[in-house]
């Protein structure tokens, strides 16, 4: 430097080095960002506006940058004074830097030169608050390229290189030599105090339940060096990144800014979060912006709720009625849903049906929270078809290869029954008849056998076999007066539908003739005298047609055999068939009995299963046969129900357990079917607990908790057997035990 403003530069620079020594003191104790603007070097423009006081007439601005190449080289920032005529004074030119709203500058250094002539000064200064300028330092000669380094222990809003006339406004500079100053490699360390602002919005943050990838909208503002980056993270964990254009230069393996507002004001973008990779449950959510100080801010965390795992199977599915065949179009389904912990709550099921022919429902869904059931479900038509149902979450989440599968078997169709061909016999001593059923199957049948003279049937003691592929219904002929008789054949299939038939395949009536003999044809002259049978069941409590015996208790079939006025006919041997219901094991049993002197009768019939008690009257030749719609005979279920302990707190577990007995019956395939049941006072009744099923021996074991008795109480159990297809008992129950539960 030289010139008087030369000594003052060497003054300066002493004070320079004492306020960056102050700065680096604050800048430890402060805790505002901090960032540095690089301009014309380093391949960086310049973010300065240039003025003239003259109004353009005595001065013009130059300026040029490398942006490739030597980044120095030629590199300079100057005012310049026109070529001819004088400039009055206090008159300039200037270039000006100034720090962004929220900022201000603390520091300057760079390189500077200048030619000077005939009064021309420059002066570096400081731009205040107020907007005036106040010189740091300067220079009034000619002088090459130095460096300089100003620190500013009171921040200022900006910085001026001025070049003007330096004398009073009287008086005027001459411009016959040119004067001009120049700048480059500037760097400018600002401090920003102002904080950013973020926000989060978008998909993510919807109500409800999240699930794969969701989108985040986010949004960032920063009033001094502009949003550089904005991550979301979850749980402390970043799960998105968005970095911002920022005009910037790496310079010693540092950032630093191209422009004094480097980055965007005011910023919005989508982020995409991948939830996946978090667990089921709720999660902290925040959004996080930084400006190019480093200045950080985020948003207030928010409880986002993710789920990705679809809900295991249903637990426990019970298809009412059982999974047998019916001829109903309707089923019930229920479930137990499973445990949720922490995930989100289901919401439904979906279902699919697929059956004979192809058909496939293709998914269906049905909602309803912590839905355990489907009602009213209807198949297309008769047939065996498939179930499956899977549940859905509130997050959406639903996995068909976690389906529960079911058999419904439905069939309205009845079978098919013919009596088989004539082979020629007058009186065969076998009648069969073919049954065919497409569905369920044929399950049950009688053949009945009448005069043609007479309108009583007589029930024979029939059988399905199994012939080649096909059934028949077999009954053999006992010994029948000579005549002309009808037969009826009464068929059943697995599913309750019932045929009739008194004819063969080829449509003839199904009859036989037995050829009198001379003896059997003086017999048959005489005339019989019609008869009426009279029966009833005693057991239990009372009597009647339809009687309810408890379990391993016999029961009494009586009544009377009359003639027409009423007297009663002695010493007549009757027919007793008793067929067991469904599920027995035991074959129908055919038994005899004589009647009294007045014609009545009566027979003990063990103990067994539920059962139908035919009786009938063959006729002799002296009364014409007769016989007695069956009567039904119920058998209730035997089982028993023990306890692990007869005291417990509320929430304790009760396990309990017992035995069905299955006396001439089979267990059902999947178990006999079971309920718990407690005594409300209230109402007078027993009300379900839990239902379960037995093994294959009918041995049951389930477990209940009380958890909502508060007090004290004394709780009565008992377990019932539940009426179920091919259970050849009525709905039974055990002795009741008592359990005293008590609060804690």
């Amino acid at each position: 430097m030289s010139g008087t403003w030369g000594g003052i530069g060497r003054i300066v620079a002493i004070g320079i080095g004492l306020a960056l020594a102050a700065l680096l003191v604050l800048a430890t104790e402060a805790t505002a960002g901090r960032y540095v603007v690089a301009q014309c070097g380093w391949h960086a423009g310049i973010d300065a506006d240039w003025a003239d006081t003259t109004g353009g007439q005595k001065f013009r601005p130059d300026h040029w940058c490398a942006t490739s190449g030597d980044p120095f080289a030629g590199s300079q920032v100057r005012s310049l004074t026109t070529a001819a005529g004088s400039v009055s004074g206090n008159r300039f030119a200037r270039w000006r830097w100034m720090a962004p709203a929220g900022t201000y500058l603390t520091q300057i250094r760079g390189t500077w030169w200048q030619a000077l002539h005939d009064g021309i000064e420059r002066r570096v200064g400081a731009v205040n608050w107020a907007g005036g300028f106040e010189a740091l330092f300067g220079a009034s000669g000619t002088d090459v390229p130095r460096e300089f380094v100003v620190g500013f222990p009171v921040p200022v809003a900006g910085i001026e290189d001025r070049l003007l006339c330096a004398r009073g406004e009287d008086r005027a500079c001459s411009l016959a030599s040119p004067s001009w100053s120049a700048l480059r490699a500037l760097t400018f360390t600002l401090e920003d105090e102002k904080a950013p602002g973020g926000g989060i919005g978008g998909d993510l943050t919807a109500p409800g339940w999240r699930r794969g990838p969701q989108t985040a909208s986010i949004a960032g503002n920063d009033l001094g060096s502009g949003v550089r980056f904005g991550e979301t993270l979850v749980d402390g964990a970043r799960v998105a990144l968005t970095e911002y254009p920022c005009a910037k230069i790496a310079i010693e393996g540092e950032w630093r800014a191209a422009r004094m507002i480097p980055c965007y004001s005011s910023v919005s973008e989508a982020q995409s979060v991948q939830t996946a990779l978090f667990g089921d449950g709720p999660h902290s959510l925040v959004h996080c912006v930084e400006d190019f100080s480093r200045n950080r801010a985020c948003t207030v965390p928010r409880t986002v709720l993710f789920d990705n795992t679809a809900p295991a199977s249903p637990r426990t599915p019970r298809l009412a009625g059982g999974e047998g065949w019916r001829r109903q179009n309707r089923f019930d389904l229920s479930w137990e849903n499973p445990d949720q912990g922490a995930a989100s709550p289901i919401v439904g099921a979906a279902w699919r049906l697929t059956g004979p022919g192809g058909h496939d429902s293709g998914a269906r869904f049905a909602g309803g929270r912590d839905l355990r059931s489907l009602a009213g479900l209807l198949v297309p038509g008769p047939g065996t078809y498939r179930l499956e149902v899977w549940l859905r979450d509130e997050a959406g989440n639903e996995a068909p290869a976690s389906a529960i599968g079911l058999p419904l078997r439905f069939d309205d169709v009845p079978p098919g029954v013919a009596f088989v061909a004539d082979d020629g016999t007058p009186l065969p001593s076998l009648v069969e008849a073919e049954v065919s059923d497409a569905h369920s199957g044929p399950a049950q049948g009688t053949i009945y056998a009448r005069r043609a003279d007479s309108e009583h049937w007589i029930e024979l003691p029939t059988k399905l076999v199994a012939v080649g592929a096909g059934t028949r219904l077999r009954a053999p002929l006992p010994e029948l007066e000579p005549g002309t008789y009808l037969f009826r054949a009464d068929v059943a299939d697995a599913a309750g539908n019932t045929a009739s038939t008194r004819r063969r395949a080829d449509g003839t009536e199904m009859r036989a003739r037995r050829v009198a003999t001379p003896e059997l044809a003086r017999a048959a002259e005489a005339a019989r005298e019609r008869t009426r049978l009279f029966a009833r069941l005693r057991g239990g409590r009372g009597r009647g047609e339809t009687r309810t015996v408890p379990f391993g208790a016999g029961a009494t079939l009586s009544g009377r055999l009359v003639r027409v006025d009423g007297a009663g006919a002695a010493g007549r041997e009757l027919r007793v068939l008793a067929r067991p219901s469904r599920g027995a094991v035991a074959e129908p049993e055919v038994a005899t009995v004589k009647t009294g002197e007045r014609g009545n009768f009566e027979l003990r019939l063990d103990p067994g299963p539920s059962r139908r008690i035919a009786v009938s009257f063959a006729g002799d030749r002296g009364l014409e046969p007769s016989q007695r719609h069956p009567l039904e005979l119920r058998v209730r279920s035997g089982l028993t129900l023990e306890l692990d302990r007869e005291r417990l707190w509320t929430g304790q577990l009760l396990r309990l357990g017992g035995r069905v007995a299955a006396r001439g019956a089979a267990i059902p395939r999947r178990g006999k079917l079971v309920a718990v049941q407690y005594f409300e006072q209230a109402t007078d009744r027993w009300r379900p607990v839990l239902v379960t099923r037995s093994d294959h021996d009918g041995r049951f074991r389930a477990r209940y908790r009380f958890r909502y008795v508060s007090g004290s109480a004394r709780i009565r159990l008992r377990a019932t057997a539940l009426a179920e297809e091919r259970w050849p008992y009525a709905p039974g129950s055990s002795r009741p035990v008592t359990v005293d539960v008590r609060s804690r």
